[in-house]
């Protein structure tokens, strides 16, 4: 008599299992109408869902309660990946409630391999240059990382000529409009001393020589003196006469003008050891970066791996983070400049071909010239030989093809995005947790470095480097290419850096009409972790982006030792 109830019960239990499994794919289908729609359908002004972070002392997550009102403009860019970027909203809606990620997400497929190269840039065998052959004054130009890579070269040169440095200076930018000068970026005093092993370094020249007009005596040398990639037997037989006979030179938009080889061993852990150890950001730049990585995590109570390194005393004590803690970093290189330069088509019609044509008239006027007397491949071929930058429509595929959950935390770093923040609709609509030191720092932690831009590019580089998991969208990125140098050097093989191979995603995303998203997945994982591989530096590559070399980094497998002075 008392069997059947049981089975009653049970009935019951599997209807409502029904029902709930009912709700949940509603629930994905509506979310997905709606996502679809915000990529699609959104103004240009900032209306996604956005995750807060609270400011001050508090690191606390907060979503709002109610989307921002869709305030009136023009439509924003459409979008040729409409398709794609409708699975991709289904299959991150699909995933939100999954706990597990691809295994080699967050991690270093090859971290065995990678972990056998140490830190040794530091270690000297040489006696220090007395510097008594003459003055090198410098005057770096571009950004913040061509200036570094420039005052690494320069510190090379001076040893090898055995003269004393000039603290270097930075020269005015039209594009960065930034007056910050050396000490305003690095801790001046650290460097001098730092590298007093090495060259001897001094904050001016001496007064006999301030009044010298270095034009007039032939001693200022400009890049077009110097040829890109010059040997240290031109700096012998040209620069070091000029030394010796002026007491003093002067470069003048000094920037990529040292070889990566043949360069002798210890010039080339001189510039290793330069840029991974002597350059140390000043404590303004420090305490706020420090902030900024805080808020990420959550104000976490464990330091990451190159906190110490990255924002020094600011570091909080060393542990593991955990998973609740972990953010990605982006650098999405999408900036006028670097589209301008790419010559390549971006879906904007004529409008968007008239204003970058206008934009290389003032900026580029040489590659507009070489633009009408050469035949340059069409965009298309660009595109496919893997010459243009990502779009952010591209990168946020990306990411959700390697993955990442809809609720990963982001650090957007970068200046203005060609396009506004439309362009960005489909990031922050799929990523909604994704921000900016802008939206991290309050109005008075951010206004000491609104007008300057190197500063803001040294926080957003600390902010890269320190990340669990740094992507770039062009490896050819300078910031892109010191961030993921220095997470090889400081990072034991365990920091991932997700670097893709644009001409193998161009012929993904060629397809992006027929192919189904379980093949997209996979097709992006492969090409991604194929980028991932553990190699020794390139013949002729930097060393700041590939410092794994017997220079820079000592392989404790081969157990070799660097060979004599």
């Amino acid at each position: 008599m008392q069997q059947p109830q049981p089975k009653m019960k049970k009935k019951v239990v599997t209807n409502r299992s029904r029902l709930t499994i009912g709700i949940l794919l509603a629930f994905f289908i509506l979310t997905n109408f709606w996502m679809l729609s915000r990529i699609q359908d959104s103004p240009s002004s900032s209306s996604s869902l956005k995750l807060r972070f609270l400011k001050s002392n508090s690191s606390t997550l907060s979503l709002p309660d109610q989307l921002r009102k869709i305030a009136k403009g023009k439509k924003p860019h459409k979008t040729a990946y409409a398709r794609l970027l409708y699975k991709a909203a289904h299959a991150l809606a699909e995933n939100q409630y999954k706990s597990t990620e691809p295994k080699d997400l967050w991690l270093e497929p090859y971290h065995a391999v990678a972990s056998l190269w140490q830190p040794c840039a530091d270690q000297r065998v040489w006696i220090p240059s007395e510097g008594n052959n003459g003055y090198i004054l410098v005057t770096a130009n571009g950004g913040i990382n061509q200036q570094r890579v420039a005052v690494c070269n320069i510190v090379a040169v001076a040893r090898l000529l055995n003269a004393t440095l000039v603290i270097p200076t930075f020269m005015f930018s039209s594009v960065w409009r930034d007056t910050s000068q050396f000490a305003d970026i690095y801790q001046e005093d650290f460097f001098i001393d730092y590298l007093k092993p090495d060259i001897r370094i001094v904050k001016e020249l001496p007064k006999e020589l301030q009044s010298l007009d270095l034009e007039a005596i032939g001693s200022v040398v400009t890049d077009v003196d110097i040829a890109k990639e010059a040997r240290p037997s031109f700096y012998l037989k040209h620069i070091l006469p000029l030394l010796m006979k002026n007491r003093v030179v002067h470069f003048v938009g000094f920037g990529n003008r040292l070889a990566s080889d043949p360069i002798p061993y210890h010039l080339q852990r001189l510039r290793c050891r330069c840029n991974f150890h002597a350059l140390q950001f000043t404590p303004k730049i420090q305490a706020t970066a420090a902030l900024l990585i805080q808020r990420m995590r959550q104000n976490a109570t464990h330091s990451g791996i190159l906190d110490e390194n990255l924002v020094g005393p600011f570091a909080k004590s060393k542990g593991k983070i955990k998973k609740d803690f972990r953010y990605l970093a982006l650098h999405l290189r999408f900036e006028i400049d670097m589209v301008a330069h790419s010559l390549c088509d971006f879906g904007g019609g004529e409008e968007e071909k008239k204003e970058l044509q206008a934009y290389r008239e003032i900026h580029f006027p040489g590659l507009v010239e070489l633009n009408n007397s050469t035949k340059v491949p069409p965009p298309e071929r660009l595109k496919a030989e893997g010459l243009c930058p990502l779009m952010p429509e591209e990168t946020v595929l990306m990411l959700a093809g390697l993955g990442f959950k809809r609720e990963t935390r982001m650090y957007l770093a970068g200046a203005h995005i060609y396009g506004g923040k439309s362009r960005l609709d489909a990031l922050t609509t799929l990523f909604p947790n994704m921000v900016t030191k802008e939206d991290l720092l309050s109005p008075s932690e951010i206004e000491p470095f609104l007008n300057f831009s190197s500063q803001l590019a040294a926080l957003d580089f600390i902010t890269c480097t320190s990340s669990d998991v740094f992507a770039m969208t062009d490896s050819g990125s300078q910031l892109s290419s010191l961030v993921s140098g220095y997470r090889v050097y400081y990072g034991g093989g365990k920091m991932p850096t997700i670097r893709p191979n644009k001409r193998r995603l161009a012929d993904i995303f060629m397809k992006n009409d027929t192919i189904e998203w379980k093949v997209f997945e996979t097709r992006i994982r492969k090409a991604v972790r194929q980028n991932k591989r553990v190699f020794s530096r390139p013949v002729g590559r930097s060393v700041y982006r590939y410092p794994r070399c017997s220079e820079c980094m000592c392989n404790t497998q081969e157990a070799t030792r660097p060979p004599p002075r």
